[in-house]
């Protein structure tokens, strides 16, 4: 790389691996450039990268002197550039990020240049997580099953994945069965500082990162920099472009007090969530700070720092400690590492001790970790939390509330409903009802990685077994762990036989039922949830609950800790109140309750250091890339350009970048648009993209039934990314979409306007397309929640949408959607749909769209309804930053990068 201009402030740093270089920026003080001890410690190592890597192109000074001068009053309003130190994928957002790789190869052919050029710069590991389903539960069989039918279902995308790892340079494949990639990243991959070359010596540097998963965040529990983005900014970054943002506001968090008896850090979570979500967070780091931060394990912390996109903020960030250098300790890094990582942190300023000055914040908010109570959240959203002994009145509240982020709207006079039902063979018949719980599912990154609560699940089941409890046989159950460590230290417990007795078996180790990936429940389960219009409910101990995600028979969706997933599943409903209600009787017939099982902090972490060591991380991921036998005997052919086979229903090689000309035409204004939809407030991309199953009678399910593929293995929405013709008509296709254009009904249906004829989304686009109508979709507030999921702006800009008109944007989608060049627009303050009568009939014009635009312009709406009468608004585009809008201009970001490697340019937007 080349020389830094800041290349004075390097020092030397010496330790027992040897010599390294290292950039020293609280020197930047001496140098007049900036006030950097006051700095937040995310921003410190934001202007470190920015320091080490500064080369007056791509990152420029003056990126430095923003970030080193970083005040409340400065944030959110300058543009800075970040280069991460390597890149994280899951394998549902890792495989259309390959095919966009592998497509830009084949269209750099096309147009003459070199397709080598096309390689990933930075690390890139992906971890292939999210593709197990849960198809055989209550077995100690299961795990097998649902690996086999892993790879049956998914060997054409493995293939896929084995060339990308053979044809692309620093790309590196975690094989199936291995774990969630995010505790792989915390358990294995992440080292805590990172080291390179640096004009003829090694630097050591801060671990740094972006995912294309939304919980990439996770990793801001060990110290590392890291958010999700979208799979089109992670492509970028991989082919060595920086990413540009607006020098965020951080906002502290000061931790007091120690949790009570009785609560775990889902618990904490599920209040920060909530505390943070009314705050208002969105596109802000959040850190952490204050007394009670040294109460917490790096679990905890990590716990945290996973569910900061639930929070709303860009991650949730946590200072190297000493706690820091334990956990890696404990997770098998070698001494070496241990030792660079304390050496480095204490040098360069980045190491926190009790008596370390807080930084200064744009913002802080004190949460008192000793009010804490245990809580559950639902039905749909994560932050609406729900106290534990509130949850019985609350629920009967839900049924006939109206619907909405907490309302079912269910008829009174159904509340009573129940149905009998079998739930297998060998059950007696059984009366569901509402409230009744047909999903507990131990699951997700969020909380599988923390021990205390994986064992405190354990001992509870130990506990509820010994009074002669059982889980009730209506309630489909399941454990996938984050990693084979979950297991081992169960094991070593003396606990797993247990949960197994409560039917608690390991399905997976990998995301599942927090994904979707829950898989079907038992016929006569689903029999009698339709055939009495029942409001059934999962608990899991996921991160999201969002409508249609877990399952699509299930429309109320609880999050809560794993003891109390295991609680749950003894219980059975959860029009029941813990606190109060029999979980059932011993042999004695006495009653025993909640309180009778739940283990105590110390029974939690006497278990803990009984069975958990270093030894079992290292045996783990010894041989992480190369144990799994079923994966290295996928065979794949050894070629630079993809072969592109148009047979295939997993792997197609995406319209972006055909016909692509050297030059991007002009930005011209969106004349007689149409509305897709009109979407309600909270729309995630869940409810825009889908992960779950394809419905039969869907436009996706349509298409697959016509290429001959029987609709057992039509598998996912989540597995078929790579191909752009199922994920375009799975685009708004969620079973609990609300086109507010239809008075009420669910599913992805509109209106097509000339003609008033009520269809599918993608049917009615296809009619927009061939009479060359542009589209525009208009949103409520947070249009975009929830993953960061790529395909959510890709189909919406297959589907011919031109622009989404919102009154607010969550972050990621945003990004995403200028990405692909769609045309974030927001409404000015107190306007929306309501307030303006847009009703979704009127015809849109959007002026002054041209090549002159800038960041945050207003534009001005012109919208005329079937009568011709006319209404006038102005609107904001949120195309946030000056390299925003050069992406913009070419049609997104891939396509500026394409271009500028084609012509052997520097990173997009830089002169």
């Amino acid at each position: 790389m080349s020389r830094s201009p800041f290349a004075e402030i390097a020092r030397e740093l010496r330790t027992s691996q040897g010599r390294f270089a290292m950039y020293q920026v609280h020197d930047l003080d001496r140098m007049g450039v900036g006030n950097v001890d006051r700095l937040p410690w995310s921003l410190k190592i934001l202007l470190e990268s920015a320091v080490r890597q500064c080369d007056g192109f791509a990152i420029t000074e003056d990126h430095v002197n923003l970030i080193a001068n970083w005040s409340p009053e400065t944030a959110g309003k300058v543009e800075v550039a970040f280069m991460p130190g390597r890149v994280v994928l899951q394998d549902f957002t890792g495989v259309p990020s390959a095919v966009d790789l592998a497509a830009l190869r084949s269209a750099m052919q096309r147009m003459g240049g070199d397709p080598a050029r096309v390689n990933p710069q930075v690390p890139v590991d992906l971890v292939i997580d999210h593709s197990v389903q849960v198809d055989q539960f209550g077995s100690r069989f299961a795990l097998l099953f649902n690996a086999d039918k892993e790879f049956e279902r998914n060997q054409e995308r493995y293939e896929f994945l084995k060339w990308s790892q053979n044809a692309f340079d620093h790309f590196r494949v975690v094989p199936p069965a291995t774990g969630i990639v995010h505790q792989v990243n915390l358990e294995y991959l992440a080292s805590g500082v990172l080291t390179g070359p640096d004009n003829g010596a090694t630097a050591v540097f801060p671990d740094s990162l972006v995912g294309t998963d939304s919980h990439t965040t996770m990793i801001n529990g060990l110290g590392v920099l890291g958010w999700g983005v979208g799979g089109i900014e992670a492509e970028a970054v991989m082919l060595g472009q920086p990413i540009y943002m607006l020098l965020p506001e951080v906002v502290g968090v000061r931790l007091v007090g120690a949790l009570p008896e009785g609560t775990t850090a889902t618990d904490l979570v599920l209040t920060v969530t909530e505390t943070l979500r009314a705050q208002g967070v969105v596109d802000k780091f959040v850190e952490y700070c204050g007394p009670g931060l040294s109460l917490l394990s790096l679990p905890d912390r990590a716990t945290l720092a996973n569910m900061a996109p639930e929070y709303g903020a860009t991650m949730g960030f946590f200072p190297t400690d000493a706690e820091t250098l334990r956990y890696l300790q404990l997770t098998g890094r070698s001494p070496a590492q241990v030792e660079l990582v304390e050496a480095y942190t204490k040098a360069a300023g980045l190491f926190h001790t009790p008596e370390t000055p807080e930084p200064e914040f744009s913002d802080m908010v004190e949460v008192d970790m000793s009010a804490i109570r245990p809580s559950v959240a639902g039905p749909k959203r994560p932050q609406d939390r729900i106290e534990l002994d509130a949850l019985k009145s609350s629920w009967s509240a839900m049924l006939t509330a109206p619907m909405g982020p907490q309302g079912l709207n269910v008829e009174p006079d159904a509340v009573a409903t129940s149905v009998p039902v079998a739930s297998d063979e060998n059950a007696e018949p059984c009366a569901l009802r509402h409230g009744d719980i047909v999903l507990a599912a131990i699951t997700s990154c969020t909380n599988t990685s923390n021990p205390a609560v994986m064992i405190g699940a354990g001992l509870l089941a130990q506990k509820a077994v010994a009074k002669g409890l059982r889980t009730k046989p209506w309630v489909k159950t399941s454990m996938a762990p984050g990693s084979k460590v979950v297991t081992r230290y169960l094991e070593a417990s003396g606990l797993l036989p247990s949960l197994e007795a409560l039917n608690f078996f390991t399905v997976g180790y990998g995301c599942t039922t927090c994904i979707g990936n829950s898989g079907p429940l038992p016929p006569a389960i689903v029999e009698a949830i339709h055939e009495g219009d029942l409001v059934v409910a999962s608990v899991l101990s996921g991160n999201r609950n969002f409508e249609g995600r877990i399952n699509s028979d299930v429309k109320a969706n609880f999050l809560g800790s794993p003891p109390l997933v295991v609680a749950f599943a003894l219980a059975g409903t959860v029009n029941f109140d813990m606190t109060k209600d029999p979980l059932g009787h011993d042999e004695q017939g006495q009653p025993v309750y909640l309180k009778d099982i739940w283990p105590s902090q110390k029974e939690i972490q006497d278990a803990i250091a009984g069975a958990l060591d270093d030894g079992m991380f290292k045996e783990q991921y010894a041989n992480v890339f190369t144990g799994n036998e079923a994966w290295n005997d996928i065979q794949s052919v050894s070629s630079e350009i993809y072969a592109w086979n148009p047979a295939s229903t997993y792997v197609h090689e995406p319209p972006f970048f055909q016909n692509l000309s050297p030059r991007p035409a002009p930005l011209q204004p969106i004349l007689g648009a149409h509305v897709l939809a009109i979407m309600p407030d909270s729309t995630t991309t869940d409810h825009i993209s889908p992960a779950g199953s394809i419905a039969p009678d869907s436009p996706a399910g349509q298409y697959l039934r016509a290429q001959g593929i029987p609709r057992q293995e039509w598998n996912s929405y989540g597995t078929r990314r790579g191909n752009h013709e199922v994920m375009l008509r799975g685009t708004f296709a969620n079973v609990r979409v609300k086109n507010q254009m239809l008075d009420g009904k669910e599913g992805g249906y509109t209106v097509h306007v000339p003609t008033m004829a009520e269809q599918s989304i993608y049917e009615a686009a296809v009619r927009y397309q061939e009479e060359g109508v542009p589209l525009i979709v208009l949103a409520g507030k947070e249009y975009g929640t929830g993953s960061s999921r790529d395909w959510a702006a890709k189909g919406t800009q297959l589907l011919g949408v031109r622009a989404v008109i919102a009154e607010s944007f969550e972050r990621i989608h945003r990004s995403n959607l200028v990405g692909m060049g769609v045309l974030p627009l927001q409404f000015k303050a107190n306007e929306s749909c309501a307030t303006l009568g847009l009703t979704g009939f009127e015809t849109f014009d959007v002026i002054g769209i041209d090549d002159d635009m800038q960041p945050g312009q207003a534009l001005q709406v012109r919208a005329t309804s079937q009568n011709g009468a006319v209404t006038e608004f102005w609107v904001d585009s949120r195309v946030d930053t000056p390299v925003e809008a050069e992406y913009y201009r070419q049609g997104g970001i891939l396509h500026s990068v394409l271009r500028s490697l084609l012509n052997g340019a520097g990173a997009a937007g830089s002169p």
